[in-house]
């Protein structure tokens, strides 16, 4: 069986050019997977959208009611900065679909990548830096109470604090929210995870590398999670547009690795999500996010899931 990898073509609907937010990242990803012979358009599997009660689990009603009817307050517009349309609205829907299947599919097989997710600024009642919906905080919520898990661990490498999801699920004992990002960067308030791993501008890879391989050390086999999900954001690069640490490729692929193997030498399912990353040249972006789903390949041949 191949490595289990979710996608739809909602994902990149049709957006400004010139926008800051790579919205044509999603699709140019599926087509580097394909060029590269990862996967077929075939085996791409295709979400559903999320039910609005499954998104009420880590969302005000009121709140969802108002994004999908283009009815957000200026002040709320500002903080997303992204501009709305009926497509962004289901591609919304649709994605947070995509990392709920993605992580049945990992329960179910022991790893799964998304070919989008990680919208960890997303709040409770309000969007911001371009998240809506927080799917990771979503997942936690449906899988806890839906007796699926007994516990989640959030792995959150995106190089900005997942401050959004640290705050949604700060009540949620058995969501354990763990944070490694540039303590630098974005967003300038942060908010307080379970544990939150700031690390200095410029880090390159070994050292990072050895943050994470300690972090899981000790995180893994105290916490003992039933699931965890990583977000692999880009955005730790060194030609990342709004990073500031300075991985290389092959640091970022180390970093992958090492995610994944920790967890399924422990015997613990894991879900990838793509996170963030932005650079004005998509075709490189693109490539830099299926360094995930090329790690996850490679663990999952050399780990016997296949």
């Amino acid at each position: 069986m191949p490595l289990p990898l979710v996608y739809h073509d909602d994902y990149s609907p049709d957006f400004p050019a010139e926008h800051r937010f790579p919205m044509d990242k999603f699709r140019l990803l599926r087509d580097h997977l394909i060029e590269s012979g990862l996967t077929t358009d075939a085996q791409l599997l295709r979400p559903e959208v999320c039910p609005p009660e499954i998104l009420a689990l880590a969302h005000d009603p009121a709140y969802i009611q108002r994004f999908m009817n283009n009815e957000l307050a200026r002040e709320d517009q500002r903080r997303l900065g992204l501009p709305w349309s009926e497509a962004l609205a289901l591609r919304t829907v649709r994605a947070v679909g995509g990392s709920l299947l993605a992580a049945e599919l990992a329960l179910q097989h022991g790893l799964a990548c998304h070919l989008a997710g990680g919208t960890h600024h997303a709040h409770y009642d309000h969007p911001a830096g371009f998240c809506i919906f927080n799917d990771l905080a979503v997942i936690s919520r449906y899988m806890l109470e839906s007796g699926r898990v007994g516990r989640v661990l959030i792995f959150d490498c995106d190089v900005h604090q997942g401050d959004g999801t640290a705050r949604i699920l700060a009540d949620t004992p058995d969501a354990i929210t763990v944070s490694l990002h540039c303590e630098k960067n974005f967003p300038a308030r942060k908010a307080e995870s379970d544990w939150d791993i700031p690390l200095p501008m410029g880090m390159g890879d070994d050292d990072y590398l050895k943050v994470v391989d300690d972090s899981l050390n000790y995180l893994l086999p105290f916490y003992q999670p039933d699931l965890v999900l990583y977000d692999a954001g880009v955005d730790v690069h060194k030609d990342d547009a709004l990073g500031y640490l300075q991985l290389t490729d092959a640091g970022v692929a180390a970093r992958d690795e090492a995610v994944l193997r920790h967890c399924l030498q422990r015997n613990i399912p894991v879900l990838g999500v793509i996170g963030g990353g932005y650079s004005k040249d998509r075709a490189a972006l693109a490539r830099r996010h299926g360094i995930l789903h090329h790690s996850a390949h490679k663990v999952w041949v050399s780990e016997g899931l296949n």
